[in-house]
């Protein structure tokens, strides 16, 4: 282990940090934004002094108004300043730009939860950086993968192939996305943009995933992914779809060095961060 936040002292007075869910590196690497889902919160950590520079959302507290989001979930901050963030139960994407705590716009329609390309989001729960400049927004109702270009038009609408529950969906090189079916059993699988599957791991039995909820490519081919019942962290060779690496031990949840308790997100350290993958393109639609 070689950072862990919160340490005692880190907090401020009053200040809480509860049920953290995804967590990415800003794209220079010195801060990391943390959605709170359950908790209604984004944070974003100053590596250098372990402090919570940055709030948006009131923790314990839902909404949809100005300062308010309802489970924000993958909230990543842009090279301009911007933190982009799906809001789930909102059925929106927010746009923020710190400090102001009122978002700067928003893709989708307040509380209407259906799929319109380009006006409304059923239940958005992922909206990730492509390679173009263009944003990858996973719908959990009707199971959608919709493509939005920088300017927030509308560009294409997929759906993963052989889904329950679409996660985290995210592009592993132009053409080709990886994506997550957070079910039990669960499954890792890519894609083409034209909803052609390419590879699926669905293992059965005892080696079975339980709800998966977020899958990155690995420079090397393999691919990383949080299992998130399991309790732990697991790295798959799509060649011979075995476990190469794994944190954590399967069902036993735990705190200490080695342990996993429902681990929900994961990203790279530096250089090999989602966000500075795509850093020469990085911007919010």
């Amino acid at each position: 282990m070689l950072w862990r936040f919160p340490a005692p002292g880190d907090l401020a007075r009053g200040q809480t940090f509860l049920l953290p869910d995804d967590a990415f590196f800003s794209p220079d690497g010195r801060q990391v934004v943390v959605t709170q889902e359950d908790d209604f919160a984004i944070s974003v950590i100053d590596l250098a002094t372990d402090r919570i520079v940055y709030r948006y959302g009131h923790p314990g507290v839902p909404g949809s108004e100005p300062g308010y989001v309802h489970n924000p979930d993958d909230a990543m901050l842009m090279s301009s300043g911007d933190l982009l963030s799906a809001d789930i139960k909102n059925c929106r994407v927010l746009v923020i730009r710190p400090p102001a705590h009122r978002p700067l716009r928003q893709l989708g329609e307040t509380g209407v939860c259906e799929h319109q390309l380009g006006v409304s989001y059923g239940s958005p729960n992922g909206a990730f950086p492509m390679a173009d400049g263009d944003t990858a927004i996973t719908e959990i109702n009707g199971d959608w993968l919709d493509v939005i270009a920088s300017d927030g038009t509308p560009v294409s609408a997929t759906h993963p192939p052989g889904f329950t529950y679409p996660s985290d969906t995210n592009q592993v090189r132009p053409g080709l996305f990886l994506s997550v079916d957070y079910t039990n059993p669960g499954a890792i699988e890519t894609f083409t943009s034209n909803g052609e599957l390419r590879w699926r791991y669905e293992p059965t039995g005892d080696a079975a995933l339980d709800q998966p909820s977020l899958a990155l490519p690995l420079p090397n081919g393999d691919i990383l992914a949080n299992d998130d019942k399991n309790d732990r962290v697991i790295v798959v060779d799509p060649r011979t779809n075995k476990i190469m690496w794994q944190y954590g031990h399967t069902h036993v949840p735990g705190s200490g060095e080695g342990f996993l308790s429902n681990p929900d997100g994961v990203d790279l350290a530096h250089p090999y961060s989602l966000d500075e993958r795509f850093a020469a393109t990085l911007r919010a639609p």
